[in-house]
Protein backbone atom coordinates (compact mmCIF):
# COMPACT_ATOMS: atom_id res chain seq x y z
CA UNK A 1 0.00 0.00 0.00
CA UNK A 2 1.98 3.29 -1.12
CA UNK A 3 1.85 6.28 0.64
CA UNK A 4 0.96 8.90 -1.53
CA UNK A 5 1.94 12.75 -0.97
CA UNK A 6 -0.73 14.16 1.48
CA UNK A 7 -2.45 17.11 0.36
CA UNK A 8 -1.30 20.58 2.10
CA UNK A 9 -1.36 24.04 1.02
CA UNK A 10 -3.46 26.01 3.72
CA UNK A 11 -7.07 23.97 3.18
CA UNK A 12 -9.60 23.43 5.56
CA UNK A 13 -10.86 19.96 6.76
CA UNK A 14 -13.69 19.17 8.91
CA UNK A 15 -13.85 16.13 11.02
CA UNK A 16 -16.83 14.98 12.18
CA UNK A 17 -17.43 12.65 15.48
CA UNK A 18 -19.59 11.68 18.77
CA UNK A 19 -19.48 14.19 21.26
CA UNK A 20 -18.59 12.20 24.68
CA UNK A 21 -14.99 12.62 25.87
CA UNK A 22 -13.51 8.82 24.53
CA UNK A 23 -14.41 10.27 21.11
CA UNK A 24 -13.23 13.76 21.17
CA UNK A 25 -9.79 11.77 22.52
CA UNK A 26 -9.93 9.07 19.54
CA UNK A 27 -10.69 12.59 17.09
CA UNK A 28 -7.93 14.87 18.46
CA UNK A 29 -5.39 11.36 17.89
CA UNK A 30 -6.75 11.47 14.15
CA UNK A 31 -6.18 15.14 14.17
CA UNK A 32 -3.18 15.51 15.33
CA UNK A 33 -1.90 12.97 12.87
CA UNK A 34 -2.98 14.84 9.97
CA UNK A 35 -1.31 17.56 11.21
CA UNK A 36 2.24 16.23 11.60
CA UNK A 37 1.38 14.95 7.69
CA UNK A 38 0.02 18.81 6.71
CA UNK A 39 1.42 21.04 8.29
CA UNK A 40 -0.14 23.93 6.62
CA UNK A 41 -3.81 22.59 6.51
CA UNK A 42 -6.06 23.15 9.00
CA UNK A 43 -8.87 20.26 10.29
CA UNK A 44 -12.07 21.60 12.27
CA UNK A 45 -13.81 19.21 14.83
CA UNK A 46 -17.43 19.05 14.38
CA UNK A 47 -19.05 16.74 17.58
CA UNK A 48 -22.44 15.89 17.82
CA UNK A 49 -24.54 13.52 19.84
CA UNK A 50 -26.07 10.61 17.88
CA UNK A 51 -28.99 8.10 18.88
CA UNK A 52 -26.79 5.73 20.48
CA UNK A 53 -25.90 8.57 22.83
CA UNK A 54 -29.17 10.09 23.69
CA UNK A 55 -31.21 6.88 24.27
CA UNK A 56 -29.08 6.03 27.53
CA UNK A 57 -31.89 3.34 28.85
CA UNK A 58 -32.63 0.87 26.03
CA UNK A 59 -30.77 -2.41 26.20
CA UNK A 60 -28.00 -2.42 23.03
CA UNK A 61 -29.28 -5.71 21.81
CA UNK A 62 -32.92 -4.53 21.59
CA UNK A 63 -31.77 -2.21 18.80
CA UNK A 64 -30.79 -4.83 16.59
CA UNK A 65 -27.97 -4.09 13.88
CA UNK A 66 -29.27 -0.35 13.62
CA UNK A 67 -26.18 2.40 13.27
CA UNK A 68 -26.54 3.49 16.76
CA UNK A 69 -23.59 5.64 16.60
CA UNK A 70 -22.79 6.31 13.01
CA UNK A 71 -26.09 7.38 11.25
CA UNK A 72 -26.36 11.16 11.94
CA UNK A 73 -22.63 11.68 11.59
CA UNK A 74 -22.66 9.42 7.99
CA UNK A 75 -25.39 11.71 6.96
CA UNK A 76 -23.34 14.74 7.49
CA UNK A 77 -20.59 13.05 5.86
CA UNK A 78 -22.67 12.57 2.54
CA UNK A 79 -24.04 15.95 2.65
CA UNK A 80 -20.87 17.03 2.48
CA UNK A 81 -20.83 18.74 5.89
CA UNK A 82 -18.03 17.12 7.34
CA UNK A 83 -14.87 15.69 5.31
CA UNK A 84 -13.63 12.51 7.50
CA UNK A 85 -15.46 10.80 10.56
CA UNK A 86 -13.60 9.45 13.52
CA UNK A 87 -15.19 5.99 14.77
CA UNK A 88 -14.12 3.38 17.19
CA UNK A 89 -14.07 0.67 14.58
CA UNK A 90 -16.09 -1.52 16.92
CA UNK A 91 -19.17 0.74 16.24
CA UNK A 92 -19.13 0.75 12.60
CA UNK A 93 -21.40 -1.85 11.09
CA UNK A 94 -19.73 -3.80 8.43
CA UNK A 95 -22.08 -3.03 5.99
CA UNK A 96 -21.87 1.16 5.54
CA UNK A 97 -23.99 3.46 3.42
CA UNK A 98 -23.90 3.67 -0.46
CA UNK A 99 -21.30 6.70 -0.88
CA UNK A 100 -19.45 5.82 2.28
CA UNK A 101 -16.10 3.74 2.92
CA UNK A 102 -13.88 3.06 5.71
CA UNK A 103 -10.59 5.49 4.34
CA UNK A 104 -8.10 4.36 6.91
CA UNK A 105 -7.65 2.17 10.42
CA UNK A 106 -4.92 3.50 12.99
CA UNK A 107 -2.43 0.90 14.93
CA UNK A 108 -4.59 -1.01 17.31
CA UNK A 109 -4.86 0.15 21.36
CA UNK A 110 -4.88 -3.13 23.84
CA UNK A 111 -7.94 -4.68 22.00
CA UNK A 112 -9.03 -6.83 25.39
CA UNK A 113 -11.76 -6.32 27.86
CA UNK A 114 -11.19 -5.01 31.03
CA UNK A 115 -12.37 -6.13 34.75
CA UNK A 116 -13.43 -3.19 36.60
CA UNK A 117 -13.87 -3.57 40.47
CA UNK A 118 -16.25 -1.37 42.54
CA UNK A 119 -13.84 1.46 44.63
CA UNK A 120 -12.51 -0.01 47.48
CA UNK A 121 -13.32 -3.82 46.36
CA UNK A 122 -11.02 -6.55 47.81
CA UNK A 123 -11.63 -9.04 44.81
CA UNK A 124 -9.33 -9.32 42.08
CA UNK A 125 -10.67 -11.46 39.85
CA UNK A 126 -13.57 -12.81 38.34
CA UNK A 127 -12.51 -15.83 40.17
CA UNK A 128 -13.01 -14.20 43.51
CA UNK A 129 -16.64 -13.20 43.20
CA UNK A 130 -19.15 -14.91 45.38
CA UNK A 131 -22.48 -16.24 43.99
CA UNK A 132 -24.99 -13.88 42.83
CA UNK A 133 -22.66 -10.70 42.19
CA UNK A 134 -23.74 -8.34 39.43
CA UNK A 135 -21.47 -7.22 36.73
CA UNK A 136 -22.57 -4.48 34.78
CA UNK A 137 -22.23 -4.65 30.85
CA UNK A 138 -24.87 -3.54 28.08
CA UNK A 139 -23.15 -5.75 25.52
CA UNK A 140 -24.79 -9.53 24.54
CA UNK A 141 -21.19 -10.78 23.69
CA UNK A 142 -19.52 -10.17 27.25
CA UNK A 143 -22.64 -11.42 29.19
CA UNK A 144 -22.65 -14.75 26.72
CA UNK A 145 -19.14 -15.36 27.35
CA UNK A 146 -18.93 -14.84 30.87
CA UNK A 147 -21.91 -17.11 31.62
CA UNK A 148 -20.22 -19.68 29.96
CA UNK A 149 -17.20 -19.59 32.64
CA UNK A 150 -19.55 -18.24 35.69
CA UNK A 151 -23.00 -19.37 35.46
CA UNK A 152 -23.26 -18.47 39.30
CA UNK A 153 -22.99 -14.31 38.26
CA UNK A 154 -25.81 -11.81 37.41
CA UNK A 155 -25.43 -9.74 34.37
CA UNK A 156 -27.29 -6.15 34.79
CA UNK A 157 -27.79 -3.62 31.85
CA UNK A 158 -25.38 -0.93 32.23
CA UNK A 159 -25.78 1.81 29.81
CA UNK A 160 -23.65 4.83 29.36
CA UNK A 161 -20.48 6.07 28.48
CA UNK A 162 -17.27 5.44 30.06
CA UNK A 163 -17.80 8.19 33.25
CA UNK A 164 -21.43 7.54 33.92
CA UNK A 165 -20.62 3.42 33.84
CA UNK A 166 -18.16 4.29 36.48
CA UNK A 167 -19.96 6.56 38.89
CA UNK A 168 -22.97 4.08 38.49
CA UNK A 169 -20.36 0.83 39.75
CA UNK A 170 -19.05 2.89 42.91
CA UNK A 171 -22.26 4.73 43.75
CA UNK A 172 -22.83 2.59 46.99
CA UNK A 173 -26.22 2.27 46.03
CA UNK A 174 -25.64 0.36 42.88
CA UNK A 175 -26.12 -3.31 42.63
CA UNK A 176 -22.81 -4.02 40.29
CA UNK A 177 -19.34 -5.75 42.15
CA UNK A 178 -18.00 -4.74 38.84
CA UNK A 179 -18.07 -3.63 34.87
CA UNK A 180 -16.33 -4.37 31.85
CA UNK A 181 -15.42 -2.05 29.36
CA UNK A 182 -12.66 -1.75 26.97
CA UNK A 183 -9.14 -1.84 28.16
CA UNK A 184 -8.72 0.65 25.04
CA UNK A 185 -10.91 3.36 25.86
CA UNK A 186 -9.73 3.56 29.73
CA UNK A 187 -5.96 3.69 28.48
CA UNK A 188 -6.70 6.44 25.77
CA UNK A 189 -8.67 8.40 28.61
CA UNK A 190 -6.00 7.59 31.06
CA UNK A 191 -8.24 5.49 33.28
CA UNK A 192 -5.91 2.30 33.35
CA UNK A 193 -5.33 2.68 37.14
CA UNK A 194 -8.99 1.55 36.97
CA UNK A 195 -8.28 -1.63 35.59
CA UNK A 196 -8.58 -4.58 38.13
CA UNK A 197 -7.83 -7.25 35.53
CA UNK A 198 -7.41 -7.67 31.48
CA UNK A 199 -10.06 -10.11 30.51
CA UNK A 200 -8.59 -12.40 26.74
CA UNK A 201 -9.31 -16.12 25.84
CA UNK A 202 -10.46 -18.67 27.20
CA UNK A 203 -12.71 -16.47 29.32
CA UNK A 204 -13.45 -13.16 27.61
CA UNK A 205 -12.73 -12.70 23.14
CA UNK A 206 -12.92 -9.12 22.25
CA UNK A 207 -15.50 -7.60 20.01
CA UNK A 208 -14.92 -7.09 16.37
CA UNK A 209 -12.76 -4.15 15.69
CA UNK A 210 -12.13 -3.33 19.17
CA UNK A 211 -9.62 -1.07 20.48
CA UNK A 212 -9.20 0.21 16.72
CA UNK A 213 -9.64 3.52 15.34
CA UNK A 214 -11.44 4.03 11.95
CA UNK A 215 -11.78 7.10 9.77
CA UNK A 216 -14.83 7.30 7.61
CA UNK A 217 -14.92 9.04 4.02
CA UNK A 218 -16.77 9.06 0.78
CA UNK A 219 -16.48 6.35 -1.66
CA UNK A 220 -16.01 9.21 -4.60
CA UNK A 221 -13.52 11.94 -3.00
CA UNK A 222 -10.03 10.68 -4.24
CA UNK A 223 -8.41 14.03 -2.19
CA UNK A 224 -9.66 12.77 1.19
CA UNK A 225 -8.66 9.10 0.67
CA UNK A 226 -5.34 10.75 -0.03
CA UNK A 227 -5.53 12.58 3.05
CA UNK A 228 -6.36 9.62 5.34
CA UNK A 229 -4.46 6.88 4.05
CA UNK A 230 -1.03 7.18 5.56
CA UNK A 231 -2.79 7.38 8.94
CA UNK A 232 -3.54 3.28 8.22
CA UNK A 233 -1.29 0.76 10.01
CA UNK A 234 -1.32 -2.18 7.92
CA UNK A 235 -1.43 -4.95 10.08
CA UNK A 236 -4.14 -3.38 12.49
CA UNK A 237 -5.83 -3.21 8.86
CA UNK A 238 -5.44 -6.34 7.70
CA UNK A 239 -6.76 -7.67 10.50
CA UNK A 240 -9.31 -5.68 11.24
CA UNK A 241 -10.94 -6.44 7.50
CA UNK A 242 -10.59 -10.15 8.87
CA UNK A 243 -12.49 -9.42 12.08
CA UNK A 244 -15.37 -7.49 10.03
CA UNK A 245 -15.83 -10.05 7.60
CA UNK A 246 -15.98 -12.74 9.69
CA UNK A 247 -19.07 -10.64 11.58
CA UNK A 248 -20.31 -9.96 8.29
CA UNK A 249 -20.55 -13.60 7.21
CA UNK A 250 -22.15 -14.62 9.96
CA UNK A 251 -24.53 -11.66 9.60
CA UNK A 252 -24.05 -10.56 12.86
CA UNK A 253 -24.45 -7.02 14.48
CA UNK A 254 -23.07 -5.38 17.18
CA UNK A 255 -25.64 -7.17 19.66
CA UNK A 256 -24.51 -10.41 18.14
CA UNK A 257 -22.17 -12.44 20.65
CA UNK A 258 -19.29 -12.64 18.26
CA UNK A 259 -16.33 -12.82 20.33
CA UNK A 260 -12.43 -12.78 18.06
CA UNK A 261 -8.81 -11.99 18.93
CA UNK A 262 -6.29 -11.76 15.71
CA UNK A 263 -2.99 -11.33 15.49
CA UNK A 264 -0.93 -10.38 12.64
CA UNK A 265 2.09 -12.69 12.10
CA UNK A 266 4.44 -11.13 9.83
CA UNK A 267 7.18 -11.97 7.89
CA UNK A 268 8.93 -14.86 9.13
CA UNK A 269 11.30 -15.82 5.75
CA UNK A 270 9.62 -19.01 5.20
CA UNK A 271 6.00 -18.95 5.91
CA UNK A 272 5.29 -15.09 4.97
CA UNK A 273 2.53 -12.79 5.84
CA UNK A 274 -0.06 -14.67 8.38
CA UNK A 275 -3.36 -13.53 10.62
CA UNK A 276 -3.47 -15.73 13.38
CA UNK A 277 -7.11 -15.78 14.32
CA UNK A 278 -9.72 -17.23 17.34
CA UNK A 279 -13.35 -16.85 16.95
CA UNK A 280 -16.27 -17.60 18.91
CA UNK A 281 -20.06 -17.50 19.26
CA UNK A 282 -22.10 -18.04 21.89
CA UNK A 283 -25.72 -18.53 22.81
CA UNK A 284 -26.72 -15.60 24.86
CA UNK A 285 -27.08 -17.85 28.22
CA UNK A 286 -23.53 -19.41 28.04
CA UNK A 287 -24.85 -22.97 27.41
CA UNK A 288 -23.82 -23.13 23.63
CA UNK A 289 -20.52 -22.42 22.20
CA UNK A 290 -18.73 -22.66 18.76
CA UNK A 291 -15.55 -21.66 18.92
CA UNK A 292 -12.50 -22.09 15.95
CA UNK A 293 -9.16 -21.07 16.00
CA UNK A 294 -6.42 -20.95 13.27
CA UNK A 295 -3.32 -19.53 11.62
CA UNK A 296 -3.89 -18.56 7.96
CA UNK A 297 -1.69 -16.97 5.24
CA UNK A 298 -2.38 -13.73 3.61
CA UNK A 299 -0.02 -14.28 0.69
CA UNK A 300 -0.84 -14.00 -2.86
CA UNK A 301 -0.17 -17.26 -5.13
CA UNK A 302 1.19 -15.12 -7.73
CA UNK A 303 2.61 -12.32 -6.06
CA UNK A 304 5.01 -13.68 -3.00
CA UNK A 305 5.03 -11.87 -0.27
CA UNK A 306 1.74 -9.16 -1.38
CA UNK A 307 0.17 -8.08 1.39
CA UNK A 308 -3.44 -8.63 0.18
CA UNK A 309 -6.52 -6.98 1.68
CA UNK A 310 -8.79 -9.57 -0.34
CA UNK A 311 -6.86 -12.51 1.13
CA UNK A 312 -7.27 -10.92 4.72
CA UNK A 313 -11.36 -10.71 3.69
CA UNK A 314 -11.35 -14.43 2.72
CA UNK A 315 -9.53 -15.35 6.04
CA UNK A 316 -12.60 -13.69 7.93
CA UNK A 317 -14.53 -15.91 5.39
CA UNK A 318 -13.55 -19.33 5.83
CA UNK A 319 -13.06 -18.95 9.51
CA UNK A 320 -17.18 -17.99 9.41
CA UNK A 321 -17.84 -21.08 7.16
CA UNK A 322 -15.92 -23.38 10.01
CA UNK A 323 -18.06 -21.95 12.49
CA UNK A 324 -21.17 -22.62 10.31
CA UNK A 325 -20.53 -25.86 9.87
CA UNK A 326 -19.76 -26.52 13.33
CA UNK A 327 -23.39 -25.50 14.34
CA UNK A 328 -22.96 -21.45 14.58
CA UNK A 329 -25.69 -20.69 12.44
CA UNK A 330 -28.29 -22.28 15.20
CA UNK A 331 -27.30 -20.67 17.72
CA UNK A 332 -27.10 -17.12 15.83
CA UNK A 333 -30.97 -18.03 14.63
CA UNK A 334 -32.37 -19.00 18.34
CA UNK A 335 -30.81 -15.70 19.24
CA UNK A 336 -32.43 -13.88 16.49
CA UNK A 337 -35.84 -15.75 17.56
CA UNK A 338 -35.67 -14.53 21.23
CA UNK A 339 -35.16 -10.90 19.91
CA UNK A 340 -37.96 -10.99 17.92
CA UNK A 341 -40.18 -12.28 20.82
CA UNK A 342 -38.30 -9.58 23.56
CA UNK A 343 -40.73 -7.50 25.45
CA UNK A 344 -37.99 -4.67 25.52
CA UNK A 345 -37.09 -5.08 21.74
CA UNK A 346 -40.95 -3.85 20.66
CA UNK A 347 -40.36 -0.69 22.39
CA UNK A 348 -38.15 0.53 19.68
CA UNK A 349 -40.12 1.90 17.20
CA UNK A 350 -40.19 -0.26 13.58
CA UNK A 351 -41.05 2.80 12.01
CA UNK A 352 -38.03 5.17 10.73
CA UNK A 353 -35.97 6.79 12.99
CA UNK A 354 -35.11 10.93 12.73
CA UNK A 355 -31.83 9.95 11.44
CA UNK A 356 -32.66 6.85 9.35
CA UNK A 357 -35.48 8.79 7.62
CA UNK A 358 -32.16 11.77 6.62
CA UNK A 359 -30.08 9.41 5.43
CA UNK A 360 -32.66 7.37 3.44
CA UNK A 361 -33.86 10.70 1.84
CA UNK A 362 -29.89 11.96 0.73
CA UNK A 363 -29.22 8.24 -0.86
CA UNK A 364 -32.14 8.40 -2.97
CA UNK A 365 -31.59 11.98 -3.82
CA UNK A 366 -27.74 11.03 -4.78
CA UNK A 367 -29.87 8.41 -6.38
CA UNK A 368 -31.61 10.42 -8.84
CA UNK A 369 -28.61 12.99 -9.04
CA UNK A 370 -26.50 10.05 -10.97
CA UNK A 371 -29.59 9.46 -13.11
Amino acid sequence: MSEPTAPTGGKVYRIGTRSSRLAMIQTNIVRDALVALNPTATFEITSMKTMGDKDKVTALHSFGAKSLWTLELEALLLEKEVDLIVHSLKDMPTQLPPGCIIGSILEREDPRDALIMKAGSSYKSLDDLPAGSVIGTSSVRRGAQILKRYPHLKLENARGNVDTRLRKLDDPESPYSCIILAAAGLIRMGLQDRITAYLSSPTLLHAVGQGAIGVEIRSEDPEISELVKPLTHIPTYLCALSERQLMRTLEGGCSVPIGVETKFLGEDGETGNRIHMKASVSSVDGTQSVEVEDVLSLDDDEAGLKLSATRAEDVGKLMAARMLDQGAGTILNAIQKSKDTDPQATQVPEKETEAEETMRKIIEKQGASEQ
